[in-house]
């Protein structure tokens, strides 16, 4: 198939662009950059320079590459984590989510794109209540991210509702992807909030686009969680990474400290997040992961 992968210089983008290749598609892969179209082209793609947030931009790159498949993998999500000032951390990431969005499903009705696959997320933001794994069928907690979550419902409705795929990514790791953490672990700024309760499902970068292949190949239509096999609470998978990163053992910090600190965000996810089952994309996708529990992959990634 001819492929169009928005944002496919990044983190997800650069590990999908070449197994879509490697399986045959002719993939067209776009970036904001043009010091990245040398990247792409490497990758094997066909590279275009797009502003996501511009709807002329964005309407002549889908004109021009005339895809079968529209596959949105657009973030704006870089440098040190700020999770205390979470909105302002998410401020463009939650426009490409929202007329970003918008923009690449009227270029695909425009000339008449088969399917559309989007990027959303779910890490450790399932609804709050009742137990700590959620499948598809449970709602996001609307209250997570702020505006991160009025963005996010905005993407899944309308990518549902134009008959395409939502991928609920877990949290990445692998090449590239949680760098910036590891640095904060090894400094022994990545504390354990609380009892450390909070869920969270991780995923590998490889296995994430290995589930977006299946999903544009297969044309899926609807929601679907892509996380490994093991969610678990703050308390474990911290300080498995700290050991792996060969760093000290995470401090641990009351709630209450931790709130004018690091924010609210991060202590509901270190005491509140609710993780996710993969059941679904396992059973109707067929998907088979690499790396079934962050465990073993967070040893071999930084080992």
């Amino acid at each position: 198939m001819r492929v169009f992968v928005a944002g496919g210089a990044g983190v997800l983008g650069r590990r999908l662009v070449p197994q879509l290749v490697e399986r045959g598609h002719q993939v067209t892969a776009t970036t904001t950059s043009t010091a990245k179209l040398g990247l792409l082209k490497q990758l094997g793609a066909e590279a275009v320079v797009m502003d996501g947030l511009d709807a002329r931009s964005v309407g002549e790159a889908v004109a021009h590459a005339r895809p079968d498949v529209i596959v949105h993998q657009m973030t704006a999500i870089s440098g040190k984590p700020d999770i205390k000032h979470f909105d302002r951390w998410f401020a463009v990431t939650n426009r490409l989510r929202t007329e970003g969005t918008d923009h690449l499903l009227a270029a695909a009705q425009a000339i008449g794109v088969a399917h559309f696959v989007a990027q959303s997320y779910g890490a450790w933001n399932g609804i709050r209540e009742g137990g700590w794994v959620k499948s598809e069928e449970d709602p996001l907690d609307p209250t997570s991210t702020g505006k991160g979550a009025e963005a996010i419902r905005h993407l899944e409705d309308v990518v549902v509702q134009a008959g395409g795929a939502v991928l609920r990514y877990g949290a990445f790791y692998g090449p590239g992807a949680t760098d910036d953490q590891v640095e904060l672990v090894r400094k022994r700024q990545y504390p354990v909030v609380g009892n450390g309760g909070g869920y969270s499902s991780w995923v590998h970068l490889d296995d994430a686009a290995s589930a977006t292949v299946l999903a544009v190949e297969q044309q899926a239509k609807g929601v679907f969680n892509i996380v490994d096999d093991e969610p678990a609470p703050a308390r474990e998978w911290l300080p498995h990474l700290a050991a792996c990163a060969g760093a000290k053992r995470p401090m641990r910090v009351p709630a209450w400290l931790a709130r004018p600190v690091a924010g609210q965000v991060a202590v509901m996810m270190m005491t509140e997040g609710r993780g996710f089952s993969n059941a679904k994309a396992k059973r109707e996708l067929g998907w088979r992961l690499r790396y079934p529990s962050w465990r073993q992959g967070f040893k071999e990634g930084l080992a």
